[in-house]
């Protein structure tokens, strides 16, 4: 057998191995619902943030309830790079924020170290002046997360903190920042 036909069968055959490996892997994935399809009643769609978790950072919050990791889309990231919200300026229509937020747990290598558990939920905000004009311009969504399940649920007045289920939800809420546009973050320094 010839070097060059010796090296496309061994180059075949890897690709048919990695192919099997991908079909094992995909068969073996959970059997949860696709994120994407929920929806808040009369409010947002899980699916107006696909990506979401591949967005840069804004910062990071933690209290004894919740570790969160606060992203942005690239409208909302360039917003922050402008000097939002202490410029004075209005956040710019199609910019996203989404808030991840884990149960703390304690870290079992480094014990003094706490670290995202289970999670808990996730927020979700977007600014469109004129389909939120009645909310100071922002849509808002929250989607608990059963790990049981695998699945994610619209936010409900049960849940921690209790959360209307439609676009108002974070409405009140954010009107102690009314000067910053509605946002609390600032955004971390690197």
């Amino acid at each position: 057998m010839h070097a060059a036909t010796k090296s496309l069968t061994i180059l075949a055959s890897c690709a048919a191995l990695a192919i099997s490996i991908a079909m094992v892997a995909n068969s073996a994935a959970p059997a949860g619902q696709d994120k994407y399809s929920v929806k808040v009643p009369g409010g947002l769609a899980f699916s107006e943030f696909k990506g979401f978790e591949s967005w840069e950072a804004i910062s990071v919050s933690s209290n004894d309830k919740a570790i969160a990791v606060i992203l942005g889309n690239p409208a909302m990231i360039a917003a922050y790079k402008a000097g939002i919200p202490a410029n004075g300026k209005p956040v710019p229509d199609g910019a996203k924020m989404a808030k991840v937020h884990w149960a703390p747990k304690k870290n079992q290598f480094f014990p003094t170290a706490t670290v995202p558990g289970t999670q808990q939920n996730v927020d979700f905000m977007v600014k469109d002046s004129k389909r939120f004009a009645d909310s100071g311009g922002w849509g808002y969504g929250v989607f608990d997360y059963d790990a049981a399940t695998d699945k994610f649920t619209p936010g409900t007045m049960a849940g921690n903190p209790p959360q209307g289920n439609d676009a108002k939800c974070g409405f009140a809420c954010h009107t102690i920042v009314k000067s910053r546009d509605f946002v609390f973050t600032e955004y971390g320094h690197r």
